[in-house]
This record gives C-alpha cells, sequence and structure tokens, in this order.
C-alpha cells in the first residue's frame, strides 16, 4: 500500500485540487505536529511536574481527548483547522462519532497512520471511512 499521487482522490469521487480534495501529506503531516506539540505543551504544564517522560505518557491521552472532542464535534483539530483541512466521512457528509473513536484510537497507535491505500489515505482514515480535505 503505498501512496499514487497519480490517483489521489479519484476513486473516492472528489476534486483533484482545492477544496474538498485529498489534503496533501504535508499539511496533514504539519497539523498532526501542531496538535502534538499542543498536547505535550498542556501535559508538560498541567500533569507532567516537570518529568519528560510523563510527559509523552500524558500527551498521548490528551491528543486523544482532543482528536475524539474536536473531529466529534466541528470535523477538525487545532492544528487542521489553522491549515485548512477537515475530517470528513466517504460521502463527504460528518464523520458519525463511532468512526472518529476509531480514527482516534488508531491514530494514536501509530502505525496505521503510516500506512497509505492509493487515494492517499492512511490506514486508520481507510477503516474509518474517513477521509481529510482541504477546505
Amino acid at each position: 500500500m503505498g501512496v499514487d499521487f497519480g490517483y489521489r482522490g479519484k476513486r473516492l469521487g472528489l476534486p483533484e485540487q482545492g477544496p474538498g480534495s485529498v489534503a496533501p501529506l504535508g499539511r496533514r503531516f504539519g497539523a498532526i505536529f501542531i496538535d502534538w506539540a499542543l498536547c505535550l505543551l498542556i501535559a508538560y504544564g498541567l500533569f507532567a511536574r516537570g518529568d519528560q517522560q510523563a510527559a509523552g505518557n500524558w500527551a498521548v491521552g490528551i491528543f486523544l481527548v482532543l482528536s475524539l472532542l474536536t473531529v466529534g464535534t466541528i470535523g477538525c483539530t487545532p492544528g487542521k483547522r489553522i491549515l485548512g483541512l477537515r475530517v470528513v466521512a466517504e460521502n463527504g457528509g460528518r464523520l458519525a462519532f463511532g468512526r472518529v473513536a476509531v480514527r482516534s484510537v488508531l491514530l494514536c497507535l501509530v502505525i496505521p497512520a503510516l500506512v497509505w491505500d492509493r487515494d492517499g489515505r492512511g490506514l486508520h482514515d481507510r477503516l474509518a471511512r474517513a477521509v481529510q480535505v482541504r477546505v
């Protein structure tokens, strides 16, 4: 399962470019970096008391809650919002909370997010029947 950018989004019925198209990989990585930094900052400030290992552990839990709450309600995390991305169901509608939960747990496991299909979606999105699109 590799990324074949020549087919990205075509099988999903999405535009190839512009709003509604599959989000580019760079923006998705940028968004997760912003979200992870935010979670680390919260964990370090509120729970870790100077312990970097504890901050990393707390950050995973905070990341899960952040993803569940924000993607489950408004369709994007703070990082995705800043970079103009949104998570939607394959049919273009809102992603149901159960699917948000599946997607979020798999994202926290990291590996599913690093395996892509030819539409440019991570395994976590594919299993949750979700797609990240440009706003």
